[in-house]
């Protein structure tokens, strides 16, 4: 348990580093405040498609960051260092995917609404984005960790990651838009996939990264 809590400590703190995790949340607003110019200043338009678009854009902002997740670490022998010491790889990807929610799931559930706000959603339908985006974003963090082991030390890893975790994020998307319809059975499909995430991204990246080291 120390040595998770330890592994996490230094992923987030590596993550702030620089500023680097603010920088999905600026782009999940400039999003927000993007849309309304071009649908127009239709205010039912933009209530009606709101959700959909605060889940669209969390997805693309939490695409960012995922080819750097890993690859800086596989280049420095840090991966190395920890499979020599016998930490196993599945908790520091378990680690990692905790540490990569913490750094954008709050504030992108804080940023939702100023984003709310901006596409004109009423009270509901907001209490409705933010309980699916705390459901929601686990499951998506734990994609971009296995996603980023996948992509590390490869060439575009940026447009490869895109490539590999956009179809995979799909069910993601398109349970956690249906939720915000109040729709129950959309908020437990939406939960079972993030568990299904979380339960499996861990192994996947272990897996990813023991090929990575050969």
């Amino acid at each position: 348990m120390r040595a998770f809590a330890t592994l996490v400590g230094r992923d987030l703190r590596h993550a702030w580093a620089g500023g680097g995790a603010g920088w999905p949340i600026a782009f999940f607003l400039l999003v927000a405040i993007l849309f309304p110019f071009a649908v127009g200043p239709d205010t039912a338009l933009l209530a009606r498609v709101g959700g959909g678009v605060i889940w669209a854009a969390a997805l693309l902002a939490a695409l960012l960051p995922v080819d750097r997740l890993f690859a800086p670490d596989l280049e420095a022998g840090v991966i190395d260092q920890f499979a020599v010491r016998g930490i196993a790889l599945a908790l520091v990807a378990a680690a990692r995917t905790l540490a990569h929610w913490l750094s954008f799931g709050p504030p992108l559930m804080l940023a939702a609404v100023i984003a709310a706000g901006l596409l004109g959603l009423p009270g509901a339908t907001l209490a409705r984005v933010e309980i699916g985006l705390a459901i929601g974003t686990p499951g998506l963090a734990a994609l971009a960790v296995a996603t980023g082991a996948l992509v590390a030390g490869l060439r575009p890893a940026g447009a490869v990651a895109g490539l590999v975790m956009l179809p995979l994020a799909v069910p993601l998307l398109i349970f956690g838009a249906g939720a915000i319809d109040g729709g129950a059975g959309a908020i437990k499909l939406l939960a079972a996939v993030s568990l299904l995430l979380l339960a499996g991204g861990p192994f996947v990246a272990a897996a990813a990264l023991r090929a990575g080291m050969d």
